[in-house]
């Protein structure tokens, strides 16, 4: 199985990746640094075509969009949230996904049964709305409304695509009080994307197994 992870230097990205490559898959990870990873800045349109065209011809079969960013902790509602913060955010956190999906589409339909998942969090929904992290949460809110959409427009190309809350996870962006190890999220999150298909195309997942409220 060919698998592509975006944001795959660190956290969340990294446990997948080693996760997946070390059960013998074919995966081609991504980082805005390159390196040992295939270099996409997902706010860059040049770089997506890049990646693009390195990957020309070759089917994807699990596309994970997790690269994000989280700029606004800690900001206050007097005289935070600057404008550029939005902008910057947005352009990770949503188009980023978008131009990834669109980019990597003529590759998702050389593959019978292709899948989407995008990482976004519980903080998306509207469920969740205790004040604060104005930018994060009405991005991921962006990106779910935005996997809902994909879902629809993809289905009758065969290709499934869900969004996921891989937890509350210790890595730089969920800080040392988070409550689980990216371990668990990552175990969880494969096994999420084993289950996505066209049955269940749309859904919003938390990495153990629940549906999560819009």
């Amino acid at each position: 199985m060919h698998i592509v992870i975006t944001g795959a230097n660190r956290g969340i990205g990294r446990e997948l990746f080693d996760r997946y490559t070390a059960a013998g898959h074919d995966v081609t990870g991504t980082s805005r640094q390159g390196g040992e990873f295939a270099t996409l800045d997902v706010t860059n349109p040049d770089s997506h075509a890049a990646l693009a065209r390195a990957l020309d011809g070759k089917p994807i079969d699990l596309l994970i969009c997790n690269a994000g960013v989280y700029l606004d902790k800690g900001e206050n509602l007097a005289d935070g949230f600057p404008a550029q913060m939005w902008a910057e955010t947005f352009a990770a956190n949503v188009t980023g996904v978008f131009l990834t999906v669109q980019s990597l589409l003529p590759n998702l339909q050389m593959e019978n049964g292709a899948r989407v998942a995008i990482i976004s969090s519980q903080m998306a929904s509207h469920t969740r709305a205790p004040g604060g992290s104005y930018i994060y949460r009405s991005s991921k809110a962006a990106a779910l409304n935005l996997g809902r959409n994909l879902a629809a427009d993809l289905a009758p190309l065969g290709i499934a695509v869900g969004t996921y809350h891989p937890g509350w996870v210790k890595t730089d962006m969920g800080g040392d009080a988070a409550a689980i190890t990216v371990e668990e999220s990552a175990v969880g999150l494969i096994d999420r994307f084993d289950d996505l298909s066209l049955e269940t195309t749309g859904c919003f997942k938390t990495y153990d197994g629940e549906d999560h409220p819009y």
